[in-house]
């Protein structure tokens, strides 16, 4: 059984970690779910947070349940990204951050993701990331879906702000399917393929994820989440690609 090295700067794991009842054999035991998820997986993407919130002591709990060297990527509320659409979110920016920031050291990233609907608009999407870097402790991923967030000019300004951008498979376009922005941070986001959410990713198509993330790079920091969860396929896709990659990203 393969489990990532603490000391690794690529983190692989799944939105979410409910563990499929027919995948509950390749899982040590443990007292919860997440714990048990912990023990395998090096990272997390909490989805839930898009939708309500959470306590303080919600967070500081699963912080307090997984290993040395695990982390959490956080997806920022749609209250943010959908409803308000980055204009005038101080407050709820605040609020949310306070809460989330009870993860302490295992806070890994925070995850933006941006409507379809939502154009890059520098006035807007500017002084929200200038915001965000003042008060966040620790990186920022943003996944945007418009075409007008895939252009040169736009990658620079993320870079400026040291925000990545997310590669998304599949990818509304050519430029969506490759990190942009802050290069010391490339976040892939795999939601299934061709079918979102319910696909599995096939051998092919793991080798070649894996080369991505053995590429060379130092200080250069990988997440790889597995988005494919209706069926389950999340969990055996990122536990065999754990296997593949081994202690080699250390």
């Amino acid at each position: 059984m393969t489990v990532l090295s603490p000391r690794q700067s690529v983190f692989i794991g799944c939105a979410g970690w409910s563990i499929p009842a027919a995948m509950t054999q390749r899982f040590p035991d443990g007292d919860s779910r997440l714990e048990r998820y912990a023990q395998r997986f090096n990272g997390v993407e909490v989805n839930s947070s898009f939708y309500r919130p959470h306590l303080p002591a919600t967070w500081r709990r699963w912080a307090a349940t997984v290993p040395p060297g695990f982390r959490f990527a956080v997806k920022m509320p749609r209250s943010i990204s959908h409803e308000a659409r980055l204009r005038n979110v101080g407050t709820v920016l605040r609020t949310f951050l306070d809460q989330v920031h009870e993860l302490g050291t295992t806070l890994g990233c925070l995850l933006l993701q941006l409507p379809p609907s939502l154009t890059y608009v520098p006035a807007e999407a500017l002084p929200f990331f200038d915001e965000l870097a003042q008060l966040a402790r620790g990186p920022v991923v943003c996944e945007p879906r418009h075409a007008s967030w895939f252009l040169p000019a736009v990658d620079r300004a993320l870079r400026e702000r040291a925000v990545g951008r997310v590669a998304a498979d599949p990818a509304g376009c050519l430029r969506a399917a490759v990190p942009g922005g802050d290069h010391q941070l490339e976040y892939f986001r795999l939601h299934g393929s061709p079918r979102i959410y319910y696909d599995a990713y096939s051998d092919t198509a793991l080798r070649r994820i894996e080369r991505r993330l053995r590429r060379p790079g130092g200080g250069v920091q990988r997440w790889c989440i597995f988005d494919n969860t209706a069926l389950g396929h999340s969990v055996a896709n990122g536990l065999d690609l754990i296997e593949r990659i081994g202690d080699a990203t250390g």
